[in-house]
């Protein structure tokens, strides 16, 4: 199996270089490369021979900060999944986090080894919830985002509710296929009419859409300890 390949963008020298120690040592991890704010970290990333799968991202930085950092990449490099790890980090910030794009949100005082499974969740499920983060949400999407009338072509099809329940439960496309009786290829290809339907730019963009639209309850998501 093919490395995780990251790229970190913080303006604190001494993090930058105590993660990228940290990480370089994982046997499934890869440090592309480091960016000290996000102007560097675009520029490097329009040289970049291999575009990393994964960016961990600091918020507050000198000149573009995390959010516009967030807010480009969804126009310009909408495949790599952000983690932000912030000293600002506020629970209050999540929803507005995920509709960034964000994958994960977290405490700058997370320990290396929890960043890590963190990572290594992302990358296999396309996000990470924290128990408190989904109490936030439980209180924030309801409240915020009413529920969109669709037209009766948009709606989804049965089988495209079944898929949806199983992404929200962190199951892989080759899970789903055997979960269903499918192949793996009829797996990949519910999900991206997924996409398509729900306007989601990445699969923390679905679970927000299977919330919102009753077919999964916060309650069910899976806790990740």
């Amino acid at each position: 199996m093919d490395n995780i390949t990251l790229a970190i963008t913080d303006d604190d020298a001494l993090i930058v270089s105590l993660l990228e120690a940290y990480l370089s040592n994982c046997e499934d991890m890869d440090v592309l490369f480091t960016a000290r704010s996000g102007e560097e970290l675009f520029s490097l990333l329009s040289t970049a021979a291999i575009i990393p799968q994964i960016l961990l991202l600091d918020l507050r930085m000198d000149g573009m900060d995390g959010i516009e950092v967030t807010q480009r990449l969804k126009t310009e490099f909408a495949y790599i999944r952000v983690i932000v790890v912030s000293s600002h980090y506020q629970k209050s910030f999540m929803g507005f986090m995920l509709k960034t794009g964000v994958s994960a949100f977290l405490p700058k005082g997370i320990s290396p080894a929890e960043l890590v499974h963190v990572i290594r969740t992302v990358n296999k499920q396309g996000y990470y919830f924290k128990e408190d983060q989904l109490d936030v949400l439980r209180e924030q999407i309801p409240a915020k985002a009413p529920r969109p009338v669709l037209e009766q072509e948009e709606l989804l099809s049965e089988r495209e509710i079944e898929v949806l329940r199983l992404i929200c439960q962190q199951k892989t496309a080759k899970e789903i296929g055997d979960t269903l009786f499918i192949n793996q290829r009829t797996a990949e290809g519910h999900k991206n009419n997924l996409f398509a339907k729900t306007g989601a730019k990445n699969i923390a963009g679905l679970v927000i859409y299977a919330i919102q639209h009753n077919i999964i309850k916060v309650n069910e998501l899976p806790i990740i300890s």
